[in-house]
């Protein structure tokens, strides 16, 4: 009974990071910039992976949609690769997952079941992987753009520090731990080093 409790916290909680992960994608704040210094004029200037807006101080957006994926930086559109990949790596590791627990009635013996939560693992170990990448290409390129005394443009305050940087730090380690997570029943046996299994 308590490898089944431990198989549906560990399904419970990569669903979970599944999901919030996959709120990150719409979340307008993964740069945000503020221009303050007068008392009537005052903007905020945020942008995420698909469009870039302003708000001025009555509280009116005007927002934009990249126009182009040609025109895009490279930078956000390996990100917006990455996260699209996270996502759906998360959704097949889940639904491996789900038919390789010992609790359900699907997925044929216990050999079967096995190797199909080792590949639900690798997917949520990949996709784990694959949102921890984009943050940091994100986040790395808006503090290098902000620390860089020769960048002219609207420097960013924050980047990823914003909403989408607090539902993914957690969870992209939350689904990458539990994705290496040993499987519950599985003996402890030890391969030479020329085994395969």
């Amino acid at each position: 009974m308590g490898n089944m409790a431990t198989e549906i916290v560990a399904f419970v909680l990569t669903i979970s990071g599944w999901i919030l992960v996959s709120s990150t994608l719409p979340i307008d704040y993964w740069k945000v910039s503020s221009v303050d210094g007068t008392v009537i004029t005052t903007a905020t200037f945020w942008s995420n992976l698909w469009k870039t807006c302003v708000t001025d101080s009555t509280g009116v957006s005007n927002c934009k949609d990249f126009p182009s994926m040609l025109a895009l930086d490279a930078y956000i559109q390996v990100c917006r690769g990455l996260m699209i990949a996270s996502v759906c790596l998360g959704f097949f590791g889940a639904v491996l997952a789900l038919v390789g627990m010992k609790c359900t009635k699907i997925g044929g013996s216990e050999t079967t079941k096995a190797r199909l939560t080792v590949g639900s693992g690798f997917h949520f170990v990949l996709s784990g992987l694959c949102c921890m990448t984009a943050c940091s290409i994100y986040a790395h390129r808006i503090t290098t753009d902000f620390f860089d005394p020769l960048f002219v443009a609207q420097k960013a305050e924050y980047s990823c520090a914003g909403a989408a940087s607090f539902v993914t730090a957690p969870n992209k380690c939350r689904k990458t731990v539990n994705g290496l997570q040993k499987e519950p029943g599985q003996s402890g046996r030890q391969f030479g080093r020329n085994a395969y299994v």
